[in-house]
């Protein structure tokens, strides 16, 4: 997990798929194994909701974090995009 983005607004969380620590004992040998993936939290600190983007939707974040990489945005921007995101937010934070 890496902090990519922290203001008054919006937190940013790049999730990174955790690997595979062993051999898979005997009974889960015959289950399901699932995709390593990658994700991102971005939470909305004004309403206190977040949104996870996994799959295609953390692809096409993750595009806009390299254009920003290559283009150096200013937070106006930065949290234009975001507020288009959070848009999609409906789970309240929580903590745990």
């Amino acid at each position: 997990m890496h902090m990519l983005y922290d203001s008054e607004s919006f937190v940013v969380v790049h999730m990174l798929p955790q690997p595979e620590s062993a051999a898979p004992t005997e009974a889960e040998a015959f289950m399901p194994r699932q995709l390593l993936r990658h994700g991102f939290e971005i939470v909305d600190k004004r309403s206190g909701k977040e949104v996870y983007l996994d799959g295609s939707w953390a692809e096409l974040f993750q595009q806009q974090i390299i254009a920003w990489q290559h283009n150096t945005p200013t937070q106006e921007e930065v949290e234009t995009t975001l507020d288009g995101y959070a848009g999609l937010a409906q789970n309240p934070v929580v903590l745990h």
